[in-house]
């Protein structure tokens, strides 16, 4: 539907539709609108199409995350491929399994790198759901939306960068009202866009929400930020074929699993204080509780023959005595590895951290340390054990 151009010195705005039918379909474009008479408000016009390229062009560059998102685990894949099943190297495993999809840093990775013939990503969060789907099915789309914010968003001061970005964030809480998670349709594009702008501009890339299921992240203050990041999204597009991507509580995976699997579980974070969570990701939450019937499901999962790999937050980097992990996991391995953490209103907090690591037993423990780290701290629980940062030569 094309938008009439309203001029910033006319003394009235008008609004017409050349076709009084498309009047029904009004709701499905507002963020639209929102867009483009936000560019008039804040007096920017260009009248440049969006510079997407043909999409079967042949491109150079892996695809890697779309999302900055909390506990994002780009920074500890080295340390993972270590970890990886054997029989996914070899290319036995054919089918790998995601039920905390986040960033998909793990799905990207293994993707591309491993000869998997499909994915099953899951996730309870439906703007990221519906955000990946519209990548997987719609992408030049989603880039014309993200265009359009690009140019409306660095032509501004920092001060109305602030108030563009807080009217975005109003509107986004409202209009999650006005979709509907479980029919794909095209007013999914621009709330997938408005999310990519929101994450991409928001303070630290925090994607959080509070527990009317707004999100409450604020500004973040970058100079260039890099809201349409087009090349990469039509990588993630082609990454994104082998997958089947579904909104569904991390239980549901029994359902889909087939055999011959690697399943990687990412869950929110257990906090590392009494102050510190990374697990708002959704109104959800994620309690103990939660973190017990994981530990069951992986454990089954484990038990009837596909290989299983878990990560999370070490609770020992607050309290050494703290075992919540090491008990609930004991019968596999536990490797603890050094993350950066990134997620703190605080930057001087934003240090060095432990990421605790279960995986199955189908790794010669003393193997793998040998030929990732010669020096190790003592074993914990027997086969739990400290790795830490190699130093580069």
């Amino acid at each position: 539907m094309r938008k009439q151009v309203v001029s910033v010195h006319a003394k009235k705005k008008t609004r017409t539709l050349e076709n009084d039918a498309t009047r029904k379909n009004i709701c499905k474009f507002e963020l639209l609108n929102n867009i483009m008479t936000t560019a008039t408000k804040y007096q920017i016009s260009d009248p440049k199409e969006s510079v997407v390229k043909d999409l079967f062009n042949p491109y150079n560059v892996s695809a890697k995350p779309f999302l900055k998102w909390a506990g994002g685990k780009g920074q500890l894949l080295d340390k993972f491929q270590e970890l990886y099943p054997e029989k996914l190297k070899r290319k036995k495993i054919k089918n790998f399994y995601e039920p905390f999809l986040g960033s998909g840093a793990v799905f990207f990775d293994i993707a591309q790198k491993y000869d998997i013939e499909s994915a099953f990503l899951f996730d309870i969060n439906d703007e990221l759901i519906l955000t990946y789907k519209v990548i997987q099915k719609d992408v030049s789309k989603l880039i014309d939306f993200l265009y359009r914010y690009q140019k409306t968003y660095l032509k501004l001061d920092k001060v109305k960068r602030q108030e563009f970005f807080y009217d975005q964030r109003i509107n986004y809480n409202l209009q999650r009202f006005n979709i509907d998670y479980d029919k794909y349709s095209e007013s999914w594009f621009p709330r997938a866009a408005q999310l990519i702008f929101l994450n991409r501009t928001c303070f630290n890339g925090l994607y959080r929400v509070n527990l009317k299921g707004e999100f409450n992240s604020p500004v973040g203050d970058y100079d260039n930020p890099k809201i349409c990041d087009e090349q990469n999204l039509i990588a993630v597009n082609k990454v994104l074929e082998i997958a089947e991507i579904k909104k569904a509580d991390f239980k549901e995976i029994v359902t889909d699993l087939k055999s011959n699997s690697f399943v990687y579980f990412d869950p929110p974070y257990r906090p590392i204080s009494k102050t510190a969570s990374f697990k708002a990701y959704s109104k959800q939450g994620f309690a103990d509780t939660e973190q017990f019937q994981l530990a069951q499901l992986f454990k089954q999962i484990d038990f009837e023959g596909s290989k299983v790999m878990l990560s999370n937050s070490d609770p020992k980097n607050n309290d050494p005595n703290d075992n919540f992990f090491d008990e609930m996991y004991n019968e596999f391995n536990i490797v603890r590895v050094p993350a950066r953490r990134m997620i703190n209103s605080n930057a001087l907090k934003r240090g060095e951290i432990n990421e605790i690591i279960f995986f199955y037993l189908g790794v010669p423990l003393r193997v793998w340390l040998s030929a990732v780290s010669p020096r190790f701290a003592s074993l914990h629980c027997g086969l739990s054990t400290y790795i830490p940062n190699a130093k580069a030569a």
